[in-house]
């Protein structure tokens, strides 16, 4: 059987839903679902992988009444070691679900730096310049997960659980010059997107999945 990605689509904004879908066509197999507007029964043991996406929104807002549901999912994936991967938000709402804390910070729409600090098969053969677009960040790890890379402004900003098979990366693996003009203040400074291998992220979580 082909093995089946689900790629979830946490954005609020429907004009805004331009960076999850690029996540579904770099997965060879996928299945897409916008989870905010999402009102049928997930059964995520008819995947072999999940990927949560980026948002506009922030994992502290009490407004969103999903992302309470959502962190019942990423609990579900630990328990059934059904591999997960969070993007961006996803990254931050991983965190937060395992008790950790996500702040406000500044708003970064550019290429950022980062250092690798531990092992991490998802970030494997990334380069350290990454395309970022967030305003949030992690500042205490969920229980179980320890901090793989880290920039000037963030020590977690790649993360991984010590025993589930569970990632998250702060940056967008899916973001490309063909989407670069979508947020009006995106800022590629003197980068250019052929300097960095942040979608290698996408296809280590593939081969993680297809084990």
């Amino acid at each position: 059987m082909t093995d089946m990605i689900l790629v979830l689509d946490d954005e609020v904004q429907p004009e805004y839903r331009y960076l999850a879908p690029e996540i579904a066509k770099k997965i060879p197999n996928s299945e897409y679902h916008v989870y905010p507007e999402f009102t049928g029964e997930l059964n995520i043991s008819e995947y072999d992988g999940v990927i949560i996406s980026g948002s506009t929104a922030s994992v502290y807002d009490e407004s969103h009444p999903w992302i309470e549901m959502q962190c019942s999912l990423v609990d579900q994936c630990i328990n059934r070691s059904i591999p997960l991967l969070g993007i961006c938000f996803g990254h931050q709402l991983i965190n937060w679900a395992l008790s950790g804390e996500v702040v406000e910070d500044r708003r970064r729409a550019t290429f950022v730096r980062m250092e690798q600090t531990q092992p991490d098969e998802v970030i494997r053969n990334v380069s350290s310049l990454v395309p970022v677009l967030h305003s949030d960040i992690v500042t205490k790890l969920g229980d179980g997960m320890i901090s793989t890379a880290k920039t000037r402004y963030s020590d977690n900003f790649c993360t991984r659980h010590t025993s589930a098979p569970v990632w998250s990366v702060q940056f967008h693996p899916e973001f490309s010059q063909q989407v670069a003009d979508q947020p009006s203040d995106w800022d590629s400074g003197s980068h250019k997107f052929s300097e960095t291998t942040a979608s290698k992220v996408l296809d280590n979580f593939a081969q993680i999945c297809s084990k």
